[in-house]
């Protein structure tokens, strides 16, 4: 999508802190970050929501890759959590499907 900022960072147009890549998914340091690691996991393709997938295979990735970064950035044994806001009233900002990993510190519960 022409005007979506995500797509411009997975085209490379826009420059980003990518921490990992391969040919579904591009990872990146979110630039207001909530905790001491936040990664943003978007994925190459555009959708707007998870309302709009279909590709069980690509959610699963999207999870098995915030779990293998959250093991090379230290935080799988004290925890983590991975967040996926849904349309406006579920906190979505930016209208690309992207996962949110956290960690780092403790996580309060509930969220929001």
């Amino acid at each position: 999508m022409r005007d979506c900022i995500f797509c411009k960072i997975v085209a490379g147009d826009i420059p980003a802190g990518k921490v990992y890549e391969d040919e579904h998914v591009v990872a990146f340091r979110d630039i207001q970050p909530q905790a001491p690691l936040h990664l943003l996991i978007v994925p190459r393709v555009h959708l707007a929501s998870l309302d709009e997938v279909e590709d069980t295979a690509l959610l699963g990735h999207i999870m098995v890759t915030a779990a293998r970064l959250a093991r090379e950035h230290g935080v799988s044994q004290g925890g983590y959590r991975v967040v996926v806001n849904c349309n406006q009233d579920g906190g979505q900002t930016v209208f690309h499907l992207h996962a949110h990993l956290l960690g780092g510190r403790f996580m309060t519960w509930p969220p929001g």
